[in-house]
């Protein structure tokens, strides 16, 4: 054999090889490979079953959070530049009402804002010459709210991966209405991920000012009905000599929290002293740092650690606490755990709710299954048949060609861990007939350069050569297309682009370079002036 031709060979060889030990793992029984077969294949909603929620979004809490952080910086750094004012309140979700600014300090200010607060817009409050009205522009709100879907979606994705759940999706749902489609293949009771999904995991820790007491109205009136400057007042547990207890409490404490969720670098669950199930969480450098600080100024006062605005522990400090910590409440180990997961995998920028939720059972998609092999087997033996019947001795090359080519596609879906869904098969069936398609243009290239009167090698490798751009030209054109098709898709159209593009990749290397290599090496073995059966 030709040294290129059987270079050739190996690199068909090995390629098949690396396909079958990626699809079946090495099976030692046809059982074994069953199974690898099941647990390597994901199989997307449609054709495995489970979950399908839609959610929405609520970014205008985004807006609220980012108007309330500006506040707080706003007011201290005009404390810090020591411009006056009498007051500095929210108005509505997106604005800023300074009271009290004198006339002479009004170019400090205006400079203020011009370098720090360059997102919003400054006016004159009509009739009171000493107030000014910050707010947001209407572009930067758009961002917000884009960027508050994005981590969302980002945020949930993380979190259902911790699951450990095969072949889930996050992805956009609806025209800009700020809406979320969660799928979760073979999940049958999504209650659990509900519950994960919908928890904002917000985690502060600040210090508690004055509490716990037994009401709201309680705390008020100990304070005459108006609490603190930059301090509020939030629900809680009480505490006992045990810890958090089941009474209800409410604590005074700090408007700005000495350290988030964001500060955090790692949360576990674990147990606490008393054998109670705790979140043992790791802070970074920056967060340990402002931690250190806060715990050794206020060394015996109490420290709220609050929970999507729920104080679930109020520890008291006994010791300066750098970069470790622990979270305390009545938690179960199960919610112990979850709590970790979601503080692993960040807060959610702003609430969602559920809009919408249904279950594929199993049967419907094993139905799916069933038909979309029997179509897909149909037409495989069919295009067989016909490329034997029609071409010959070709014939059995291009099948080989199309059968290595499903193999491929098939480890292809393996190692990138793609899921195929209903129109993942169509894509399938679609690019067994884009691999005919090329054998055919091929098959009928050499045939016309057969009848010109070239010799069989001549004609193959004209064949081969002429067709070869119009089969790039088609399959250029193609990926374009699923390309599209991926960028502005969905769920099960996304599927399909991602199963047609790496179909056709494959096609290119098995009706180019494997093809070619099973005629060169039959030309090889052939007598001179024998003829080429096609």
């Amino acid at each position: 054999m030709d040294k290129r031709i059987r270079n050739r060979f190996l690199i068909i060889a090995v390629a098949i090889l690396a396909c079958l030990v990626e699809v079946t793992g090495f099976p030692k029984t046809f059982r074994q490979l069953k199974q690898n077969l099941a647990s390597r294949i994901h199989l997307g909603l449609d054709l495995k079953g489970g979950s399908r929620l839609i959610l929405q979004v609520h970014v205008e809490d985004a807006v609220k959070v980012t108007a309330g952080q500006a506040l707080e910086r706003l007011r201290d750094e005009m404390i810090s530049r020591k411009i006056p004012y009498a007051d500095i309140e929210p108005q509505g979700d997106t604005s800023i009402l300074i009271k009290g600014l004198p006339d002479s300090s009004s170019g400090a200010f205006q400079s203020l804002v011009n370098s720090e607060f360059s997102t919003w817009n400054v006016a004159l409050v009509p009739g009171d010459a000493t107030a000014r009205l910050l707010s947001l522009k209407p572009s930067e709100i758009g961002t917000i709210k884009d960027e508050a879907l994005n981590e969302s979606r980002n945020t949930i994705m993380r979190r259902i991966d911790a699951l450990g759940l095969v072949g889930p999706e996050v992805a956009d749902y609806g025209q800009g209405d700020y809406e979320l489609v969660v799928q979760l293949p073979g999940v049958s009771d999504p209650t659990h991920i509900e519950n994960v999904l919908r928890t904002q995991a917000m985690l502060e820790l600040k210090l508690v000012r004055d509490g716990p007491y037994p009401s709201r109205d309680a705390a008020l009136a100990a304070h005459g009905g108006i609490l603190p400057p930059d301090s509020q007042l939030l629900p809680g547990s009480a505490e006992t000599s045990s810890g958090p207890g089941g009474g209800q409490a409410w604590y005074v404490v700090d408007q700005v929290a000495a350290v988030t969720g964001s500060d955090l670098t790692s949360a576990e669950p674990g147990s606490g002293q008393n054998g109670n199930a705790v979140v043992n969480f790791t802070l970074n450098r920056d967060g340990a740092t402002r931690f250190a600080h806060v715990t050794g100024d206020n060394v015996g006062k109490n420290l709220a650690i609050v929970l999507d605005n729920h104080v679930v522990s109020a520890p008291v400090i006994d010791s300066q606490i750098r970069d470790r910590g622990e979270i305390r409440g009545s938690f179960t180990p199960q919610q112990a755990a979850t709590l970790a997961l979601e503080l692993r995998s960040g807060a959610l920028p702003a609430s969602i709710g559920i809009l919408f939720e249904n279950t594929v059972g199993p049967s419907l998609g094993a139905d799916s299954i069933r038909h979309g092999v029997i179509a897909s087997l149909v037409g495989f033996i069919a295009i067989i048949a016909f490329m034997l019947i029609y071409y010959r001795g070709a014939g059995i090359n291009a099948d080989v060609a199309l059968i290595l080519n499903l193999v491929i596609l098939v480890a292809a879906f393996v190692y990138f861990g793609a899921t195929l869904t209903l129109p993942g098969i169509a894509g399938v069936i679609l690019t067994v007939g884009m691999g005919v398609d090329s054998n055919v243009l091929i098959f009928e290239r050499i045939r016309e350069e057969l009848r010109l009167g070239k010799a069989a090698g001549a004609a193959v490798a004209g064949g081969f050569e002429h067709a070869f751009v119009t089969i790039i030209d088609t399959h250029v054109t193609t990926v374009a297309s699923a390309a599209i098709l991926y960028s502005f898709g969905s769920g099960p159209v996304k599927g399909f682009a991602v199963t047609l593009t790496i179909g056709l990749i494959a096609n290119l290397f098995t009706s180019v370079f494997v093809s070619r290599t099973i005629f060169d090496y039959v030309l090889t073995r052939r007598e001179k002036g024998a003829a080429v059966s096609i």
